[in-house]
C-alpha cells in the first residue's frame, strides 16, 4: 500500500519512470481484462492505452485509502470494456434497424424509366376498352388471370387472350413511337 502511495506521488510530480513502472505492472491484467470482456484485441488495446492516459493525467483520482493500485486500475479497465461493449452493441442495433435501401439509380437510369412508364400509361389508356379491363386489373391492380375472369365475369382463357393481345398492342405501339422521328 506503501509503495502505491508513493507511486501516486511520483505521477503526480510528473515523473515518467513511474508511469513506466505502473504499466510495466498492470498493463497484462488491464490488457488482459479487456480482451476478455470486449473479445477484440483493438478494443483492449485503446483500453489499455486509455486507462494508463487517465492514471498519467489524473493520478489523484486513485485514492490509495480505498484499495490498491492495481484493483482501481482493474475497475477502470472493466468500465471501460463494458462501456466499449454497450456501445459497439448500440451501434449493431441501430444498424438493424436502419432501413436497408439499394444503391439510388443513376439519374438518366430515373429518367428514362418514369419516361418509359408515362408511355406505357398512354399505350394502355389508348386499347380498346375490353383489352384494357383485362390489362389493368392484371397488372395495375395485380389479380391472376382466375381472379380477372371472375372479376370480368368471363372464361379464364378469354381474358388471357386479351391480356396478351394488350400487351401486343402495348408493344407495338412503343416500337411505333421509338421508330418514330
Amino acid at each position: 500500500m506503501d509503495g502505491d502511495i508513493r507511486l501516486r506521488q511520483r505521477l503526480a510530480a510528473g515523473d515518467d519512470g513511474a508511469l513506466q513502472h505502473a504499466y510495466d505492472h498492470f498493463s497484462s491484467l488491464v490488457h488482459g481484462l479487456a480482451l476478455r470482456v470486449t473479445r477484440s484485441r483493438e478494443a483492449a488495446e485503446e483500453i489499455t492505452q486509455d486507462v494508463f492516459v487517465h492514471l498519467w493525467e489524473n493520478p489523484y483520482a486513485f485514492d490509495p485509502g480505498r484499495g490498491t493500485l492495481r484493483t482501481w486500475l482493474a475497475m477502470l479497465a472493466h468500465r471501460r470494456a463494458v462501456d466499449w461493449v454497450r456501445r459497439e452493441e448500440r451501434q449493431r442495433r441501430l444498424l438493424d434497424a436502419a432501413p436497408r435501401t439499394e444503391p439510388a439509380a443513376p439519374i438518366l437510369d430515373v429518367i428514362i424509366a418514369d419516361e418509359t412508364g408515362v408511355r406505357v400509361r398512354h399505350a394502355v389508356a389508348a386499347l380498346p376498352q375490353r383489352l384494357r379491363e383485362a390489362v389493368e386489373l392484371a397488372y395495375y391492380r395485380g389479380r391472376t388471370y382466375r381472379q380477372a375472369a371472375i372479376e370480368l365475369g368471363l372464361p379464364e382463357g378469354t381474358v388471357k387472350s386479351r391480356i396478351r393481345s394488350g400487351l401486343r398492342s402495348i408493344a407495338d405501339t412503343l416500337a411505333e413511337e421509338e421508330g418514330a422521328p
